[in-house]
């Protein structure tokens, strides 16, 4: 499994598709721009872009799982992805 955690609490905060992408790219272990299929092929990157968007009332809480090609990726609220091989 490979997770992948806001490391620098000051930098500035990476979109969740980056964060996702990267990690993937890292378990993979090849450059993120020659992952395929593209991120955006198989869920909507908007749509976990606005899942995960601070409200007036804080930080979200939760999760969502999805499959992307042969992996499953895990992401929580607090920016922790996690990637692991499908049984």
């Amino acid at each position: 499994m490979t997770r992948s955690s806001p490391t620098d609490p000051d930098a500035p905060p990476k979109s969740v598709t980056a964060t996702v992408v990267e990690a993937v790219a890292t378990h993979k272990n090849v450059d993120p721009v020659a992952l395929e299929p593209p991120l955006h092929d198989v869920i909507d990157t908007d749509a976990l872009e606005t899942l995960f968007a601070p409200t007036r009332r804080g930080p979200r809480s939760g999760s969502v799982t999805f499959v992307y090609d042969d992996l499953q990726v895990t992401v929580d609220a607090d920016g922790t992805v996690d990637v692991e091989e499908l049984e």
